[in-house]
């Protein structure tokens, strides 16, 4: 994509330092702005009210690429994805109305998941706000909570300085999604434009604070002082681009170090020191020792509930240090000792250099058994069963013997993304794209779609069940007209397992509801003219995954797994971490 040929090569400054301008439209200036904050990629879905907008994309087709999807919110999930797995800012055009409330979902997602995203919606005539006229909504009191920044363009000459405000709000500090809502005569209104400056400032607003010295100095002593120091970290390392700087701190300490859903891939997930992931379904180890540790040191995460259980049995006997960018998480929770405030990527070589080199292997050794224990309760059974139906975890197991690793793992909501998340192996950073904090079904084909525009070299594989399967399956339109190569896995149990799994540990398998029907996604996938092969036999299974993985473009490979398997180890809801529980018969 060229993305130079922007409005501002038009504007030549003159010598006698006099502001030079040219006319363009509101809906000019928009795609001058996306040119110029590099953007390559838009998600969307053309209406009434953006149409001005999307006219003048017209004449820009070959400098940015859109991606038509079949629904909004798979415009902005795969927005999520592109951004997750790239790095930079998803961008997503949609029109008011019911245009604009299809977003609603993907931006609580990215809101709670700290994904940086920049929506552009249409909105009527100005003069026809409040009137109940055609398609039109109040998108921002509706969205309000659910974004890091909105605003409402009336007048054209707003834009150029809103929309860069709206880049440099979601990608700094804490990213988050930024709604710009822009009326119909703005974006067809002719201005004096005089180009795009991005935005290096806002007044009141902080992006990090300032790393204070005393505050790491008082973290360092605590922690070479440790018998029994672990580090539990979350997605700020990769929001922070500080995996080398992490990396370089739990080696200097001889650190056991366990990962939260959204931090996985922050450390190749064998590291010698990684110890697994938190949370109701995470590893034994990581979960049980949060309350045997001595100093616990948290870096960019928020001690959600699904981390911490039952927050007055959680760490009770540890000094906690909390390193996060953002002062409203720190004492949100869980009380700190010491809160170190900044960025990680700055505040994480500072604490480096001040903690002693030093070697916990005894500490770590109790993970280790810990592990054993799992893998003898829970994890032999599962990645390697020796009879009976296709389980989850032999499925994961046996792609991270093709993958190597390598792939993307995109996963939906449900038993599924647990078991993912437990067995997948990756060995670069921004490899795990979930939704962590919503827990959105439906979220990972358009997702996937995403990744793989965000990262065309690698390997994207989505996996999800039948349920979530079903909730934007018309995103198999985006694959067959757009082509990005997206490998896809639906784990059929024939259940929306995570909630049947529920009703039989808890309500006394009264499945009320959960038992869903499915069509035949093989045959939904050849409408597509997308390629596909249906599993249920173990023999089958390996041939299946290479058969896809191979394929030349987009496969999908459905496999049926047992109708009511379970996902442990578990933390039962209403208890502490360290009542973690390995089979079913000790809830």
């Amino acid at each position: 994509m060229d993305n130079s040929k922007n409005l501002a090569t038009q504007i030549m400054p003159n010598q006698d330092n006099v502001s030079t301008y040219i006319k363009a439209s509101g809906s000019l200036a928009v795609i001058d702005a996306l040119l110029s904050e590099q953007v390559d990629t838009i998600f969307g879905y053309p209406g009434g009210a953006i149409m001005p907008i999307y006219d003048a994309l017209y004449d820009h087709i070959n400098s940015v690429n859109h991606i038509l999807v079949r629904h909004e919110q798979g415009a902005i999930h795969a927005a999520q994805g592109y951004a997750r797995v790239s790095g930079k800012t998803g961008v997503v055009f949609a029109t008011s109305g019911p245009g604009a409330t299809n977003l609603v979902t993907g931006l609580a997602d990215a809101l709670i998941d700290s994904t940086p995203v920049v929506c552009i919606t249409g909105q009527v005539f100005a003069h026809l706000l409040g009137t109940d006229a055609f398609q039109e909504t109040d998108i921002i009191n509706i969205t309000t909570p659910i974004t890091k920044w909105n605003y409402q363009i009336t007048d054209a000459i707003e834009i150029p300085e809103i929309l860069a405000k709206a880049f440099y709000i979601a990608k700094s500090g804490r990213p988050g999604p930024v709604l710009i809502d822009i009326t119909k005569n703005a974006q067809l209104q002719m201005f004096d434009y005089k180009g795009y400056r991005p935005c290096i400032h806002v007044r009141s607003y902080r992006t990090k604070p300032t790393p204070r010295i005393e505050f790491i100095e008082r973290a360092a002593s605590l922690i070479n002082s440790a018998k029994k120091p672990f580090v539990i970290f979350g997605q700020g390392v990769l929001l922070g681009k500080a995996e080398k700087e992490f990396k370089e701190f739990i080696e200097k300490g001889g650190f056991p170090a366990a990962w939260t859903i959204m931090g996985m891939s922050a450390i190749p997930t064998d590291h010698p020191l990684g110890v697994g992931m938190l949370g109701m379904h995470g590893n034994y180890g990581p979960n049980f020792l949060t309350n045997e540790c001595d100093v616990l040191i948290a870096v960019g995460m928020r001690f959600d509930d699904r981390v911490t259980g039952r927050l007055d049995k959680y760490a009770k006997q540890a000094k906690i240090i909390h390193l996060d960018i953002d002062p409203a998480e720190i004492d949100k929770n869980v009380q700190t000792t010491v809160a170190v405030w900044g960025d990680c990527k700055d505040t994480l070589p500072m604490l480096t250099s001040l903690i002693a080199k030093n070697d916990h292997s005894a500490w770590y050794n109790e993970f280790e058994l810990k592990k054993e224990a799992e893998f003898d309760a829970v994890i032999r059974k599962e990645l390697n069963p020796e009879a009976g139906g296709l389980t989850m975890g032999e499925v994961i197991h046996l792609l991270n013997e093709i993958t190597q690793g390598e792939a993307v793992i995109v996963t939906d909501v449900g038993q599924h993304q647990m078991v993912a998340s437990r067995y997948s192996k990756q060995n670069h950073p921004r490899s795990n794209i979930t939704s962590g904090g919503l827990g959105t079904m439906g979220c990972a084909l358009p997702a996937a779609i995403g990744a793989k525009f965000g990262a065309p070299d690698r390997q994207v594989i989505a996996i999800m069940g039948d349920g979530g399967a079903q909730m934007n399956i018309q995103e198999l339109g985006t694959i067959m007209q757009f082509k990005p190569n997206v490998k896809i896995i639906i784990l059929n149990n024939c259940f929306l397992g995570m909630v049947r799994q529920w009703q039989e540990l808890f309500h006394e398998k009264r499945y009320s509801f959960t038992d869903i029907q499915s069509p035949d996604f093989v045959k939904v996938a050849e409408a597509y003219h997308i390629a596909g092969k249906k599993i249920d036999r173990r023999e089958d299974l390996k041939n299946g995954l290479k058969t896809m993985l191979d394929h030349p473009t987009s496969y999908l490979l459905e496999v049926m797994v047992l109708h009511e398997d379970n996902v442990f180890p578990m933390v039962p809801q209403g208890r502490g971490v360290a009542e973690i529980v390995l089979r079913k018969e000790d809830i």
